[in-house]
């Protein structure tokens, strides 16, 4: 984990997008315990508060929760959360963003398709 303080991004909101990516790619894996507030502020070198007003966003988001005395662990069933979250914002920012440009260039449905399956087909043989 990493904050970039030069960034227009607040710092918890980095701290909570890192740390859902973590969860996200297996890094913690569900029911497990995350790293506590204080670990994480003391690697990142920021104020504990910084990084609880993070957690706290996936608290509410209900991606983590606090065990009393025990600290905070990912939650059932949060990577399907995340996904579903992601695939909402994947939407929002790339296909919409996608289409608008695709109908400023005069572009058809089928040439955008084309382009994407261009897209994945370098995708495979460059992997």
């Amino acid at each position: 984990m990493n904050v970039n303080p030069n960034t227009e991004k607040p710092i918890f909101i980095q701290i909570a997008e890192q740390l859902e990516d973590s969860i996200f790619t297996g890094v913690f894996p569900e029911e497990t315990k995350i790293p506590s507030t204080n670990e994480i502020s003391v690697l990142l070198n920021i104020n504990p508060h910084t990084v609880l007003k993070g957690m706290n966003m996936l608290v509410d988001d209900e991606i983590i929760y606090k065990k009393r005395g025990l600290g905070m662990f990912v939650k059932e069933g949060a990577v399907k959360k995340i996904r579903e979250k992601r695939q909402a914002q994947f939407y929002d920012q790339y296909v919409a963003a996608l289409i608008s440009e695709a109908s400023k260039l005069q572009m058809s449905k089928e040439e955008i398709i084309a382009l994407i399956e261009r897209g994945y087909e370098h995708e495979r043989h460059s992997n």
